[in-house]
């Protein structure tokens, strides 16, 4: 019995290894192009309510064109030798991210560190987000190469 449970197991880790990577950048992908859409659709999102109060510029601009800048990240994302390109557009972003926590806490957090408003859940996200495409960047070479390092 034991010995078919570590087959299972070792079954599923080569599976895991041979797709997992792919299917979390395709994954990652599609939800920045899904969440992007959102805004240039005219759907409201707590991007909208970011605008008004964090980003400079008139918000209905800003909220078009981090629409759009995260429907390219996604795009890059999912087009695998534009994985650097996706990574760099992420980077550009992430000082608006942290910049944010430092100028308008008191609009992320009810109760500063633990509980985020709705605004603050969508900046730890987008956190959470860039911080996993860090992961997939760390993988760029090993996936280029013919040679797998599993």
């Amino acid at each position: 019995m034991w010995q078919k449970v570590q087959q299972i197991d070792a079954a599923l880790i080569r599976l895991f290894q041979r797709y997992g990577h792919r299917l979390h950048r395709v994954s990652l992908g599609v939800l920045y192009v899904w969440f992007g859409l959102l805004k240039p659709l005219g759907h409201k999102t707590t991007t909208t309510l970011l605008a008004h109060t964090i980003y400079w510029g008139d918000p209905e601009v800003m909220v078009l064109v981090l629409g759009w800048w995260e429907v390219a990240i996604g795009m890059c994302l999912i087009v695998r030798p534009l994985i650097r390109v996706a990574v760099f557009l992420l980077a550009l972003r992430l000082p608006g991210i942290l910049l944010a926590f430092v100028l308008e806490p008191a609009v992320l957090f009810v109760d500063f560190p633990f509980a985020p408003t709705p605004e603050g859940q969508y900046l730890i996200k987008d956190l959470t987000l860039f911080i996993a495409s860090l992961a997939i960047a760390g993988f760029l070479e090993e996936e280029s190469s013919p040679v797998r390092y599993h």
